[in-house]
């Protein structure tokens, strides 16, 4: 993924934008400079960001009409060689894809794992549909089968994660009058602290609720339901990469066409996304697409469930693009995709139309010796063994690359969100070109950081 790791770098003038929430970009840019770069600069555009990051760091202030001119200046200014950033798909990143695209600048796409629970996401040029891993499926039935590196288990990160997202939003709240032009994906303002509140009671209270649930769709139910993990409302890959309004109009359509196509003895189970447990509740929602389709007990509402469990005995999953469709996929359960996702392709995905899939998903049952080739080029091409929440699991991240001279130069940054060629390519005898797995420190190396508040100027 990253030629000779992180020493890629060594002499390159690095800017990181927005990161996930927490301290990772600022221990990244501790791993970037003990690499050799040349210099790590930082833009922070609210006061979660400079809560994690008020080091020598650029605050942008201004409105999102000044940012391209903003960014462009700085990008200029300081020589900037590559760009860091998380999500590819927030406004600000969008423009700094232009912005790279002009000045041929390298661009790094972080991303919550593909592979869960224990890798991140790093790309060049972007993830989920804007990746450019191939698509075609003879592309990795023509390599050799290979296994997976093996992981290190991260272990919970629910608790860390709350945390930060509590602490972030807490200080874009209150910092909000010295960044008073941003706007999040969420609206910042006090009421954003209260979901992180209510989500461990909401945890409590449905597993109260839902208790036997799972014993009964691994019982008695098993292979009778199809299994829906539902996305967080706000995520990009919903509004961006499917023909979807928001998750609400996935699953309506998703039980209008059960209702009418899928056996009478089959449930539709929705799974609720963890991170949004304090922020949606669609208990009434389901129960009113129940009475209006004359499904009775048929729909089902989970929440914690162990997933591997349900994956195993679901007839089908069905998602949109998000990335259980790929964990459906490793326990060889058909899986409906109804977004852009770069795991839809013909031999892992059901390629007919929805209607179809209820009663026809076995059709649609994935090669296992495709997935198998097709995840471990995944995992060695895109995966870094970690999380972005929960650090000191590692203690170093050289990632350095065994055989540099066999890996393929990167493609230039006009390259970045271009639609991927599905070209077969010819039987080879060895594995395509393959980078060492990268392995991150996420170490609190917090040291040398100011307490002072953001600064007024203009970046």
């Amino acid at each position: 993924m990253i030629r000779n790791g992180w020493q890629a770098f060594a002499g390159k003038r690095v800017l990181l934008l927005q990161g996930p929430v927490g301290p990772f970009f600022a221990q990244l840019a501790d791993i970037l400079r003990e690499a050799g770069a040349a210099s790590v600069h930082k833009v922070n555009f609210n006061g979660g960001d400079w809560l994690f990051y008020p080091r020598a760091a650029y605050n942008h202030r201004d409105t999102m009409d000044a940012w391209p001119e903003a960014l462009d200046r700085l990008l200029e200014r300081e020589g900037i060689d590559a760009l860091f950033l998380f999500g590819d798909c927030r406004p600000i990143h969008e423009v700094a894809h232009q912005a790279a695209q002009r000045r041929n600048v390298e661009v790094w796409v972080f991303e919550e794992g593909y592979v869960r629970p224990n890798f991140v996401t790093l790309e060049p040029y972007g993830v989920n549909n804007h990746s450019r891993l191939p698509r075609d499926p003879d592309f990795y039935r023509h390599l050799p089968p290979t296994k997976a590196p093996q992981e290190r288990e991260v272990g919970n990160t629910f608790w860390h994660t709350a945390l930060w997202a509590f602490l972030y939003y807490t200080a874009a709240i209150v910092l909000r009058p010295f960044f008073p032009h941003y706007r999040h994906h969420r609206p910042l303002n006090a009421a954003e602290v209260l979901p992180w509140l209510k989500s461990p009671l909401r945890k409590w209270l449905y597993r109260i609720r839902e208790r036997g649930l799972e014993a009964r769709l691994t019982g008695e139910l098993s292979k009778r339901f199809f299994l829906v993990p539902l996305q967080v409302n706000t995520d990009f890959q919903v509004r961006v990469h499917s023909d979807f309004e928001s998750v609400p109009h996935f699953m309506e359509t998703l039980v209008a066409s059960f209702a009418r196509h899928a056996p009478k003895d089959h449930y539709l189970a929705f799974k609720h996304h963890p991170m949004d447990r304090g922020y949606h509740d669609y208990t009434e929602r389901i129960s009113r697409l129940a009475r209006e389709h004359g499904l009775g007990d048929r729909l089902l509402y989970l929440h914690d469930q162990h997933l591997p469990s349900l994956l195993q005995h679901a007839r089908g999953v069905a998602v949109i693009n998000s990335t259980v469709g790929l964990s459906a996929l490793h326990h060889g359960t058909p899986l409906m995709v109804l977004g852009d996702a770069m795991y839809d392709f013909a031999g892992l995905s059901f390629q007919g139309p929805l209607d179809s899939f209820w009663t026809q998903a076995e059709q649609g049952a994935p090669d296992m010796a495709l997935y198998d080739r097709f995840r471990a080029y995944l995992v060695h091409h895109t995966q870094l063994n970690g999380s972005f929440y929960r650090y000191g699991v590692f203690d170093r991240a050289d990632a350095a690359d065994p055989e540099p001279d066999t890996v393929d130069a990167a493609p230039p940054a006009s390259a970045v969100v271009v639609p991927l060629p599905t070209r077969a390519v010819p039987p080879t005898d060895t594995m395509p070109p393959m980078p060492a797995p990268v392995v991150a420190r996420w170490q609190a190396a917090q040291s040398g950081r100011s307490a002072a508040l953001p600064s007024t100027d203009r970046h």
